[in-house]
């Protein structure tokens, strides 16, 4: 328990995808101007990312890793991130239009969000590492421990980014009522603040020691 509770820790607030490693930055400015339509967005990719988790890794196990077709793996994810997010638009556009639409473009372009096929990358990472360890007979973890801690992960992750994009959508909007210099109106306002909020993320480096 402890183990996960060090993932989470470690994604959402030490190697937080957005403020951290700069992934996902696009969604980030995009759809933050309303709290109304961050949390849609949070709430998408966190299914997006949680369940592209579980099916790229069952992916890269079962059919990449054994076939030797690794060298694809980044395609054949964007596919699977592609298809998911093609599921949750059309649910969207049936039964939360209004979301749907305050989404806009921003909603199909989940499918090249960095932050969702980064996760998936870095859980590729993971299991070659412990494929490599299992051949050389000195794994200390199950196959299925794996798989638990890259969906674990990738939904710690996906929190993180949620967790970022709430907090700066809260405060551009209350930025919208201030009147800051000429210079400063519009996205650059928003790129100081997003320049800020990331500084304060740093202040958690070396909480905890990352296993990600």
């Amino acid at each position: 328990m402890s183990y996960y509770l060090v993932i989470l820790i470690g994604a959402v607030l030490v190697n937080n995808f957005v403020l951290s490693r700069f992934l996902g930055c696009c969604p980030f400015l995009g759809v933050s101007k309303k709290i109304e339509t961050a949390l849609g967005m949070s709430g998408a990719v966190v299914f997006v990312m949680t369940v592209a988790a579980a099916v790229t890794w069952c992916l890269d196990f079962w059919l990449l890793v054994p076939y030797g077709l690794g060298y694809i793996h980044t395609l054949a994810f964007i596919l699977v991130i592609a298809a998911l997010v093609q599921f949750i638009d059309i649910a969207m556009k049936r039964f939360l239009p209004p979301l749907h639409a305050a989404l806009g473009i921003f909603l199909p372009l989940i499918t090249t969000n960095c932050a969702v096929l980064g996760a998936a990358e870095i859980n590729h990472a993971q299991l070659d590492k412990l494929s490599k360890l299992v051949a050389s007979g000195a794994a200390a973890k199950s196959y299925l421990a794996s798989f638990g801690e890259a969906v674990f992960f990738s939904f710690a992750a996906a929190l993180g980014f949620a967790l970022a994009l709430v907090i700066f959508s809260g405060i551009r909007e209350k930025l919208a009522h201030a009147d800051p210099p000429r210079c400063f109106r519009g996205i650059a306002v928003a790129l100081v603040t997003g320049g800020l909020l990331s500084l304060a993320f740093m202040g958690f480096s070396g909480l905890v020691k990352l296993p990600y």
